[in-house]
């Protein structure tokens, strides 16, 4: 048959990623519709493929190391994207909270884990490693989801950011330590030999780093912006990143480690928001394939047999993390809805708790029924997250009726200009800051109107950042740049600009999230005033009429005089 030969003829990975892509986009739209995550759609997909025999149609152990190895770099950007979102400003702010709540988490999780863990027959560095994995908290899917809900400024959201980022700086030092707790390959070496080896890799690692963050990153970047050229903008920004992420591994360190440092050169820099909307759609596909090969290694007739072991490990997991979360806000001074807030969105494993178990599963530090218990329990609980933090209030206000939600507050400042961009609610969004928008900004900041600039000059950015205002360095054609200015919350955009073909790309994008929001455009030629109306704009300016009505005043005061 035709048919079947030229399906011979396709190669089998991609057979494999066409059907991962299309089995993907059904089962979300399922859980949609249901509102539950679609993190667990990309997992669920997985295991369907896993055990409906596909894979060895289709290549078998093959297929599955190299969609395995396209998921790794998807969690290369991910550990970029972190870096790229850990801000030392917010880190000053919430220190407290980070650092004493952050820390009694982790420490009190991990020391928990790992004497269960032990008494189970566990080996020493069995018991760290999943002891440290099931710790961990799902960033991602616990920050959407108190967005979601409309809570991402509640002070359990805080809570629950604050710990997530002591949570990414304590995981990154565990990645630079845990090549000694798997098995060691070739001659054994004592540990402090070992030891001794890891810290002059680290240093040097370190230095390249610090050079490559002080100089050679701020540079690039900011000669490809001078170009205005998106494509080479994004293939610098995905170069500096899988660089050092090179570099890191070279060193024995890890690819992770040096994407999470690459991200961190560039997180206090201007160009910090353009990457993220520049990234964010590449690191959503990479996930998509990492959570995709999580799944494909979950084999559903052990899973089944395992099913009371699984449910146990994962209602103890998520209990006993919400409950001492919740003890540890209320001890910092949240009142108890906030704190069993804060408790319920940081219950869950967390991505990193899968790369960790990928990485003892490859290292045979336990038995294979155990992965699979560790494995379908980590991503169980993450797929219920969701769910339980909608379900948290009506539990909350139940609290407040019996009386237990009174107490102090915990003070949140907001002295950062990312927290007073995350901050903001009735603002106008400005995008460009050039002689027109300037003026509109000033006008709009003396009548008491806050305002955030959109601005690609880098210069006007850094000069708009030292005066405190804020401002993002994004490109206003990209929809996740509309994400960043908190659109949802905005009660006016001005399109400051001239330039036709971006205006009428904004307005798609915004009129996509926001139909209601008034919108001010602006355009150079009279022919592009119909076109921006009918893409929902709700007033056209247009330079050719304004300039030909003050043309015909002048004209009339001079004939006059």
């Amino acid at each position: 048959m035709p048919l079947l030969a030229a399906a011979d003829s396709i190669p089998p990975l991609f057979a494999l990623l066409a059907l991962m892509l299309a089995g993907v986009v059904l089962v979300s739209l399922l859980l949609l519709r249901l509102r539950q995550s679609m993190l667990a759609g990309y997992f669920i997909c997985g295991v369907i493929i896993a055990n409906s025999g596909v894979l060895d149609l289709l290549g078998g152990g093959e297929s599955h190391d190299r969609i395995s190895q396209m998921a790794e770099f998807g969690v290369i950007l991910l550990m970029f994207t972190l870096g790229l979102e850990f801000s030392l400003g917010e880190l000053r702010f919430l220190r407290r909270l980070a650092f004493v709540g952050g820390g009694w988490q982790t420490g009190l999780c991990i020391a928990i884990a790992a004497v269960c863990a032990v008494c189970m027959g566990f080996a020493w560095q069995g018991a760290a490693l999943a002891s440290v994995a099931l710790a961990m908290s799902s960033t991602a899917v616990s920050l959407k989801s108190f967005q979601d809900l409309g809570l991402e400024s509640s002070p359990g959201a805080r809570m629950a950011l604050a710990v997530a980022i002591f949570q990414d700086l304590f995981i990154i030092v565990f990645f630079l330590f845990m090549p000694l707790l798997l098995p060691h390959e070739g001659p054994q070496q004592a540990l402090l030999p070992r030891l001794g080896s890891l810290a002059l890799r680290g240093g040097v690692f370190v230095v390249l780093a610090g050079v490559a963050a002080r100089w050679v990153i701020p540079w690039v970047l900011n000669a490809v912006s001078r170009t205005r050229s998106r494509e080479l903008f994004t293939l610098s920004v995905i170069g500096c990143c899988v660089g050092l992420a090179f570099i890191g591994g070279l060193l024995d360190l890890g690819l992770v480690l040096g994407a999470f440092i690459a991200g961190l050169a560039v997180s206090e820099s201007i160009f910090k928001h353009r990457i993220l909307s520049d990234v964010m759609p590449l690191k959503d596909l990479f996930l998509t394939l990492f959570f995709v090969s999580v799944g494909l290694m979950i084999d559903l007739k052990a899973a089944i047999q395992l099913w009371q072991p699984i449910l146990m490990l994962t209602a103890v997991l998520m209990l006993a993390k919400a409950a001492v979360i919740t003890v540890i806000a209320r001890r910092l001074g949240l009142v108890h809805r906030q704190a069993l807030m804060a408790g319920i969105g940081l219950c869950s494993a967390g991505e990193f708790s899968l790369v960790l178990l990928q990485h003892a599963g490859s290292a045979d530090l336990w038995s294979e029924a155990t992965q699979q218990t560790l494995l379908v329990a980590s991503a169980f609980s993450m797929g219920l997250l969701p769910a339980l933090l909608k379900a948290g209030q009506p539990l909350g206000d139940w609290l407040v009726r019996r009386g237990w939600g009174r107490g102090k507050p915990v003070k949140m400042e907001a002295g950062s200009l990312r927290q007073r961009v995350a901050g903001l609610s009735g603002h106008a969004i400005i995008c460009g800051h050039g002689p027109v928008g300037e003026k509109l900004n000033k006008a709009l900041l003396d009548t008491g109107v806050q305002t955030l600039v959109v601005e690609l000059n880098a210069e006007t950015v850094r000069d708009l950042q030292r005066r405190g205002q804020p401002v993002l360095f994004a490109d206003a054609s990209h929809e996740e740049t509309w994400e960043l200015t908190r659109l949802k919350h905005a009660n006016l955009v001005a399109l400051t600009f001239p330039d036709a073909t971006v205006n009428a790309q904004a307005l798609s994008v915004i009129r996509g999230l926001r139909p209601d929001i008034a919108v001010l455009a602006r355009t150079r030629f009279n022919s592009d005033v119909e076109r921006l109306k009918r893409l929902g704009a709700t007033q056209v300016l247009n330079d050719e009429a304004e300039v030909g009505r003050a043309v015909v005043e002048h004209a009339r005061v001079l004939q006059g005089a």
